[in-house]
Parts: C-alpha cells; structure tokens; sequence
C-alpha cells in the first residue's frame, strides 16, 4: 500500500507523518500500570529513561501519571488530577530542561492536566477517551492548538472485561472515529492536529485485535494519521501461550515486534511502545519494505 502522508502540527511546531515510522516511547509514572507500573517512581530513574528513549530513536515520549488497566473505575474529573500532575510535571519540567527541543505527549483525559502540562512545554495531549470523559476537554485541546491523539475504546475499563465482542471491530471504529472527528471540528480542533489510535486491547476482547490490525489499511479512509499502540498487551501474550498459560508480561517483546511490523506494513504512521531501541530496528526494516512495495 501506499501510506498517506501528513503534517501534524503540535504545540509549537510540526511532525512530518509517512515517510518514516516515528516511534513514540511510554513513560508510566504509575505503581499499577500492566508492563512497568512502579518501575519509574524515582523522579531521576523516570527522567533518565525518558532521555534515553530519546537516545534509542524515539521521536516522542509518552508521560502519563494513571492507568487505564481493564476494570479501573474512571474517576470524576479532578478527583485525581491534582495526583496526575504531581507525578508528571516534576518529570516533564526537568526532561525538557535536560533536551528542550524534546517532544513529549501527556497521556491524560482530565482538562486540567492536559492544561497544565502543555503550558509546560509539552506539545500533544494523548487522550484515551477520545476526548469524551471529561467535558472540558475538547475546548482545552482547542484553546492550546497542541496536537491530539484520539483513541478509540469501546466503553470504559469498568465495562471492559463483559462487553459483548463487536461483530465488526473494524467498521464499529471507523463509524465511531467518522463522529468523534466531526465532533472535535465542531469544538474548535483542526483536523491537522488529530492522530487517531484504534486503541488495541481497549474493550477489544482477544478475537477483535487481530481483524483489527489486519484491517488497520480501511481506516485510512478516514483521512488521518494513524498510531498503533500493541506493546506487550495481553492479546499477544494470549498467541504465546504455554500449556494454556499466557505468556506474562515480560516475554511478550518478539510479539510485539510482529505486530508493530505488520501495523507498519499497513500504513501505520507512528508506533507506541515500551522498548524503543527494538522498534526503531524493526520500523526500519518495515519502512524499507513499505517503500519498496510503494516504489521508493
């Protein structure tokens, strides 16, 4: 296939989107996250790690301050905010006075947190809700002109575990995407600031990731960039299974390859992931592939 190609425009400057894979690194600042939840608890051990993501290839650093594990209630807005921006802006603040020409992302559905760290130089808010858990958020996105990516999930965590599986995942995200994009017009966003992320794994039972990246080349009718973000999550360690155990968290990075290989293969701009250095080598090869089937 031949990938679209895009500007995306940040905060305070611009992404050129198609003729690279960009990776962009995880950050948890979380005890609870599912992969490296209290691995980054020391604000110097968080901060290094994010200037070595850099260091590996990343084009970008993802910072979030709560999980979105299957199950967490979502909390009122505000409720848990003031917690959120104490465990990320010290790491934001002290990243960019380190590397101030880093591009880092919020991962955030609170108004408030989004706020505060992009006033704080960060340059894209990363919202898993798709800027429907909070009501605030649109019009902030908005009046801060950063980027945005919208993730798609079906529901929220509380539900995620006894939704009924979508007879088709792909269709039910475009038809979801198609109104939320017109929504975020609606409120002010400009199109070239959206990314939209199909949200693997978010309300997805094991059945739908797969039709989901096998189709991930339909959502580009849409008219936008695409992320993937498939790092170590639990249907890939659901294919790795032993004598019907998954396999755990920590041996699920060859998966991940596989699938950030294919997400590129189909057009995927940006990667999200937790081992950078590894999926810049594959991106690399992918892209080689990508453009040799497009002709150069």
């Amino acid at each position: 296939m031949k990938r679209p190609r895009y500007t995306w425009e940040l905060r305070s400057r611009s992404l050129e989107l198609g003729p690279h894979t960009l990776v962009m690194g995880i950050l948890n600042l979380t005890p609870d996250s599912f992969f490296d939840g209290g691995r980054f608890l020391s604000h110097d051990h968080a901060v290094g790690h994010a200037l070595q993501m850099f260091e590996d290839g990343a084009a970008i650093v993802d910072i979030g301050g709560e999980s979105t594990r299957p199950g967490i209630p979502v909390a009122e807005s505000g409720v848990l905010a003031k917690e959120e921006l104490r465990r990320i802006m010290p790491v934001i603040e002290d990243v960019l006075r380190e590397q101030p020409d880093a591009v880092l992302s919020v991962d955030t559905y609170k108004a408030e947190v989004a706020r505060t760290a992009v006033k704080a130089g960060v340059q894209i808010v990363n919202d898993v809700s798709a800027l429907r858990w909070d009501a605030q958020m649109s019009q902030a996105v908005a009046e801060l002109q950063c980027g945005v990516v919208l993730m798609h999930s079906r529901g929220r965590p509380e539900e995620w575990r006894t939704l009924a599986p979508s007879p088709d995942i792909v269709a039910e995200v475009k038809a979801d995407f198609r109104e939320w994009t017109q929504l975020a017009a609606a409120n002010g966003i400009e199109k070239n600031r959206i990314v939209l992320d199909p949200g693997f794994g978010f309300g997805k039972k094991f059945e739908g990731n797969y039709p989901l990246l096998a189709g991930l080349e339909k959502l580009h009718e849409l008219g936008f960039p695409l992320l993937v973000g498939t790092s170590r999550k639990s249907f890939i360690g659901r294919t790795l299974a032993r004598a019907g155990k998954d396999a755990p968290v920590g041996e699920r990075l060859y998966g991940t390859l596989a699938t950030v290989t294919a997400a590129v293969l189909q057009g995927a701009h940006i990667v999200r992931v937790h081992d950078v250095k590894a999926a810049v080598e594959a991106v690399k090869v992918a892209d080689e592939i990508l453009a040799s089937h497009q002709g150069g």
